[in-house]
């Protein structure tokens, strides 16, 4: 379903939607997205500047401005908007959360030193113009990192995933592991086919349990 529905626009959680993601999965995703940090961090010098697309509620920007960075962040969603400006807020730091779309970013070319983003490149509609949009805003030199799905993560690998989790949470998160978001996954291959239509000349994709690791290096 995810598949046909991107074919003629990119998908987004709006209204009451976004509001239940943010109340509900913020638990669940903050060591996650401690880890992301660690990651992209382990990248860039002190004082970088950092773009993230598709931020959802923010928790990956904030985390990546406390550790110093200068962060902005470009959604779909004017609602997500709202909301990672207000958790930004209540965890005293400064992110530029912005609406905007992946295939299209309102920057200047060559301003960021690292681009990422997380568990929504399989939403966009134009995968290879987003990819295009963030090689043009990267600074010569400069990385860029998506991480999502596996389509070829096995039932066995997302048990494992989720084996920690504990309630209603777990059962959801399976449930949405092994149909929809799956389903709207990408392989390593298709990846690498998007790659070769864009600038990019040199890239790794690695495999972490059940999601890919792309990097893409201008």
């Amino acid at each position: 379903m995810m598949r046909n529905i991107r074919k003629n626009k990119d998908l987004g959680i709006y209204g009451l939607a976004a509001k239940w993601y943010d109340r509900n999965s913020r638990k669940s995703r903050l060591t996650e997205m401690k880890g992301y940090a660690n990651e992209v961090a382990s990248h860039v010098m002190k004082g970088a500047h950092i773009l993230e697309v598709a931020p959802g509620p923010g928790y990956l920007s904030i985390e990546l401005a406390k550790r110093g960075f200068h962060v902005t962040a470009i959604d779909i969603s004017p609602d997500f908007v709202e909301i990672a400006t207000q958790n930004a807020k209540e965890a005293n730091v400064s992110v530029n959360f912005i609406e905007g779309n992946a295939a299209h970013l309102s920057f200047e070319d060559n301003r960021f030193d690292f681009v990422v983003c997380t568990a929504a490149f399989k939403n966009f509609k134009e995968p290879v113009k987003a990819l295009c949009e963030m090689h043009r805003v990267l600074k010569k030199e400069g990385t860029a990192l998506i991480i999502d799905m596996n389509r070829e993560a096995t039932d066995e690998e997302i048990e494992h995933e989720v084996s920690k989790m504990k309630g209603f949470d777990k059962y959801f998160v399976k449930f949405s592991f092994k149909t929809f978001l799956k389903q709207g996954a990408y392989t390593k291959e298709e990846f690498e086919t998007f790659i070769k239509e864009t600038p990019f000349k040199n890239y790794d994709i690695r495999k972490e349990g059940i999601g890919l690791y792309v990097y893409l290096y201008k």
